[in-house]
């Protein structure tokens, strides 16, 4: 595992048009893909073509299609991104041979059999436990009046309302899904964590990042680092990016 000082901008280095992967964001739970509008403006400044994956979040089963429908079309390499539960959709989804990098941004990265659940079921004694609502039909969200702290403490406060009364409800069954074959075992990855993070606390971020042997990026933020700290992680897709461009097997 590598580690460095937090990047702050994203570089465009020269590069003929074609050659750049096609870039995949995927979001967790509780958002939707907006959230990575600062990101994607990023990266199609800096000269790649960028796809936002709108999960149902529903299932992982149905998230994965989803991320994987995205990889396809793109018919050519893919650095596949993924924020939060977007992490266990990517180490699924990443196995396609065209992803030749997976870069996680506050997010869960499991192994083998491992799900959201079985992950939080880890967390040491006298963690804070998240402000979920009881399910309704099956779907959870957030106490919208807890959100901006929890999730979104770093963004500016009108934004962070925004985001907790727009909360795209999680089905709880996407809790449950277990990764049958983490991509991480057989493709590189990136991981940035914010060490301000309400949501995964950031020593369970490191283990997992630890264990996933992945090039680790620390910054200040929230949860919602792809939000507040777009500049970072850009600069993070772009490292992936260059260091993995024509790997893809």
């Amino acid at each position: 595992m590598k580690s460095g000082n937090e990047t702050v901008a994203a570089q465009a280095a020269p590069d003929p048009v074609g050659e750049k992967p096609v870039i995949v964001l995927v979001h967790g739970a509780f958002v939707d893909g907006s959230g990575w509008a600062g990101v994607h403006r990023l990266l199609r400044e800096a000269g790649y073509v960028v796809v936002v994956v709108q999960n149902p979040t529903t299932s992982l089963p149905d998230d994965v299609a989803a991320a994987r429908r995205a990889i396809a079309a793109a018919a050519q390499e893919v650095v596949l991104v993924g924020h939060s539960y977007g992490g266990v959709v990517i180490t699924e989804a990443g196995s396609d041979p065209n992803v030749t990098a997976l870069v996680y941004v506050a997010a869960f990265a499991p192994d083998r059999g491992e799900s959201v659940s079985s992950i939080v079921a880890q967390a040491p004694a006298g963690a804070p436990a998240l402000p979920i609502l009881p399910p309704v039909e099956g779907f959870l969200m957030l106490d919208p009046a807890a959100f901006p702290g929890v999730f979104a403490a770093d963004v500016p406060p009108g934004l962070a309302t925004f985001m907790a009364d727009a909360q795209q409800p999680w089905g709880a069954a996407a809790l449950d899904g277990k990764v049958s074959s983490p991509a991480w075992a057989t493709k590189p990855s990136w991981y940035l964590i914010p060490r301000d993070d309400r949501v995964i606390p950031p020593d369970a971020q490191r283990g997992m990042a630890l264990r996933a042997r992945s090039t680790v990026r620390e910054v200040a933020g929230s949860h919602a680092v792809y939000v507040s700290k777009p500049e970072a992680v850009a600069a993070l897709i772009e490292e992936a990016a260059q260091a993995s461009r024509g790997k893809s097997r």
